[in-house]
């Protein structure tokens, strides 16, 4: 259960990343604009690693709103260069760990833009996952039709 905050009820009185939106919180701010908040992470993958935030608490990825999911993706897609530039990287991983399962630590939904570096040693998400699963074209065939069918209209 997320608790609001009596003066925001868009944001969460437990969560970290709300607390630094509401400026509670110390962060090292490189972007803002009227849904979205753009921070350095305080435990970084590598220099200029970046958090893409929407500012009203939203737990997981589907649970954005279209239009501020199209806002988080659009800040990050603007800082992707930037944040590249700011520390000379070679590349950069943009992500989201969607759901505790996935990795994610933080309950906000939040985009990583990770830079990253020739022989870095980090590996591409192909590399976070183990034995792939084995599926014959009826097994694939089935999940395709049933993501399909679950898309909302």
């Amino acid at each position: 259960m997320i608790c609001q905050r009596a003066d925001r009820p868009d944001m969460s009185e437990d969560c970290i990343f709300c607390g630094i939106v509401a400026g509670e919180i110390p962060s090292r701010t490189v972007y803002e604009d009227a849904t979205t908040f753009a921070f350095l992470d305080a435990n970084p993958l590598a220099p200029g690693h970046t958090l893409v935030i929407p500012k009203d608490h939203h737990e997981h990825v589907q649970d954005m709103p279209a239009g501020v999911a199209s806002d988080v993706f659009a800040t990050a897609h603007r800082l992707v260069g930037p944040v590249e530039a700011a520390v000379d990287a070679d590349g950069s991983a943009v992500a989201f760990n969607n759901g505790e399962a996935a990795g994610q630590e933080v309950p906000h939904a939040h985009c990583h833009v990770v830079p990253r570096f020739d022989g870095d040693g980090g590996a591409p998400i192909h590399g976070l996952f183990g034995d792939r699963p084995d599926l014959d074209d009826d097994a694939l065939d089935d999940i395709a039709g049933d993501i399909a069918d679950a898309v909302p209209e």
